[in-house]
């Protein structure tokens, strides 16, 4: 992972990485400071980058920072909505076996967004704006033909998006919004044939002006510190 990452020049931008000046987000129910320069550099590029990618294991503050970033722009009105998006890719992308209308059927497959949000905002605060279409939650595949303008759009799981999806994705950004698309790329769950991409994206995307790279290793983990640990095991059984 990290020869492919150092292959796409990602490792170029984070040589300044302790130099980058700590943001603190603002949300109704306090602040959030990033833990470490890794996470100061990455909500650095949030805010001063149109698109960013934050490529890592599960627990390193990925998803939790980009919905802080999300919040703390709507509260400050520098968007109109929020913008929650996962490929569904256990479901096909269809999603047409579910119970239940669009936000119930893409639920489980968006739940730790949701709960980012419900600590940031309270849980009646984000009913309303999901009521109001202020926060909105789709799966990918309903994002195509849209131009979003004045949104804060989170991609959340983009290793298990195809080329295809990951062209479509970030081709809707209109103006005054921001995009950030989370994954990790050795968590790939589509069919051998299909290339992910996010792997693509990152390879041919990371040098343009206004896309910001982020790169997270084991080391930022901020879950249980037994998290940890069991990435690393995993890791070193991965590579026998």
């Amino acid at each position: 992972v990290h020869l492919f990452l150092q292959e796409s020049g990602v490792d170029a931008s984070l040589e300044n990485a302790g130099d980058v000046p700590e943001s603190v987000i603002k949300t109704r129910r306090g602040l959030i400071r990033p833990r470490g320069p890794n996470q100061a550099q990455y909500v650095h590029r949030v805010l001063t980058h149109d698109i960013n990618f934050a490529v890592g294991p599960a627990g390193t503050g990925k998803t939790y920072l980009a919905v802080a970033c999300a919040v703390d722009a709507l509260e400050r009105d520098q968007i109109r909505r929020i913008l929650l998006v996962r490929p569904a890719v256990e479901a096909g992308e269809r999603l047409g076996f579910l119970p239940g209308d669009l936000a119930q059927k893409i639920d489980p497959y968006l739940r730790p967004m949701y709960d980012a949000l419900f600590e940031m905002m309270g849980q009646q605060k984000v009913a309303k704006c999901i009521e109001r279409n202020i926060i909105e939650i789709a799966p990918l595949a309903y994002m195509r033909g849209r131009t979003l303008n004045d949104a804060f759009i989170i991609l959340d799981e983009a290793q298990n998006t195809t080329i295809d999806q990951m062209k479509m994705f970030v081709t809707r950004i209109g103006f005054g919004s921001k995009a950030v698309i989370t994954g990790d790329i050795t968590q790939v769950d589509l069919p051998r044939d299909k290339t992910s991409g996010l792997r693509h994206a990152l390879k041919i995307l990371s040098g343009i002006d206004g896309v910001g790279v982020t790169q997270f290793h084991k080391g930022d983990i901020v879950r249980h510190p037994l998290v940890k640990k069991i990435v690393h095991a995993y890791e070193e059984d991965e590579s026998k």
